[in-house]
């Protein structure tokens, strides 16, 4: 289902008229406060639940008749499993599993196979996904990595998997909920200070920079050349030698605070360095900044929500919030897709606005191309859009 259709109210309700008695409901650490809230609300009375994160995983001791696997996306690390995933596995065994997820397959269909491996009711029969891929799920191809030839396998073949998997899917999208607010987007371009724009071409030219202090800030590969240039643009940098995260330029959170004084808002960062930019400049400003997407929804506009992408792209509702600011961008379509659709709820009246804040002639812009065609910024799209060969 798309995300903020009410996949959470879905399985509850699907909880009650199958008529568990002890549900597991496994999320993201955001998400709890959320879900609690939808428990308590309707179904309190139904059933009995337990309501924990990934990472707590390893202490749960209950006995579950039913559970529940939010953004279950998150299982489908592929060729070998994850840590999570053998761990649900085993505490899945024998029970009925709901899987939750607005985007099931975000980079590769390969990535259904440890999803449904968890499950003892697998419609695959393959024991391991390198079984799996043998028996003809998968287009063998190879790449070479530091001159080693190694296998790929995320091409999957779609048409064969949907065969064993279809009657299993249950999908819904905002249009069907009756959204009356679909995502808006809105990308500003902020001139940064000449100290940006000349270490950008330090890096890009010379591959490795110098500090005043010492620092050493170095790219001796495309892979940190990519990373480097993305903490760059947006005005900070992590330097290699024993140094700590160096901000040098505030031209982006000035800008936030300027264009939307006024507005309730969201900020979404990418690296610790930009946080403290943020909370710095909205402390200036007489704003408070909270992580709790709870406190954020009952507060007013001197109340600033601040989350870094990755950990607040899932499970949070900041539906009070006038627009979502991304302070910068991550390279994974998943963030994207994600965390745009953190304002929207089925009765929202007033406009979902999501503003990309990217410096000019940055890397963010190409970064964003990628992710909205569902792509994820590899190191072959930077190395094509920088000419490095």
């Amino acid at each position: 289902m798309q995300v903020r259709t009410g996949k959470t109210l879905t399985a509850m309700n699907t909880i009650k008229l199958y008529g568990a008695k002890n549900c597991l409901f496994v999320t993201k650490k955001k998400a709890i406060s959320s879900i609690e809230d939808d428990y308590n609300s309707m179904f309190k009375h139904c059933f009995d639940i337990t309501i924990i994160n990934f990472e707590q995983l390893h202490n749960y001791e209950g006995q579950p008749d039913i559970v529940v696997i939010d953004e279950a996306h998150s299982l489908g690390q592929f060729p070998i499993p994850s840590e999570r995933t053998k761990l649900l596995k085993k505490i899945c065994k024998g029970l009925p599993i709901i899987y939750l997820s607005g985007t099931p397959t975000p980079e590769s269909f390969s990535q259904q196979y440890h999803q449904f491996w968890v499950s003892s009711f697998s419609p695959f029969e393959e024991e391991t996904f390198y079984k799996w891929a043998k028996n003809g799920y998968i287009i063998p191809e190879t790449k070479y990595f530091f001159n080693r030839q190694i296998p790929v396998y995320s091409n999957a073949i779609q048409s064969k998997i949907d065969e064993k998997t279809r009657h299993l899917f249950l999908s819904f999208s905002q249009e069907e909920a009756g959204f009356e607010q679909l995502v808006e987007e809105k990308v500003h371009y902020v001139e940064m200070t000449k100290k940006t724009y000349a270490l950008a071409h330090i890096m890009r030219t010379k591959r490795v920079f110098i500090g005043k202090d010492k620092e050493e800030v170095l790219a001796d590969t495309e892979v940190k050349l990519m990373q480097k240039l993305h903490q760059i643009y947006s005005g900070s940098v992590i330097p290699d030698s024993d140094h700590p995260s160096v901000v040098f330029d505030t031209s982006k959170i000035e800008y936030i605070l300027n264009a939307f004084k006024g507005q309730k808002i969201g900020i979404y960062y990418k690296f610790k360095a930009e946080l403290g930019m943020i909370m710095v400049h909205c402390n200036l400003m007489g704003l408070k900044t909270t992580n709790d997407p709870k406190e954020f929804n009952s507060t007013d506009a001197n109340t600033v929500f601040v989350s870094q992408i990755q950990s607040g792209r899932e499970g949070v509702n900041l539906s009070s919030a006038d627009c979502l600011v991304m302070y910068n961008i991550d390279f994974s379509a998943v963030s994207y897709w994600q965390v745009r659709a953190r304002l929207q709820t089925k009765n929202r009246t007033k406009a979902a606005i999501v503003h990309w804040i990217f410096a000019k002639d940055g890397i963010e812009t190409k970064i964003y191309k990628a992710v909205q065609n569902k792509q994820d910024y590899t190191l072959n799209y930077f190395k094509k859009d920088y000419g490095i060969k």
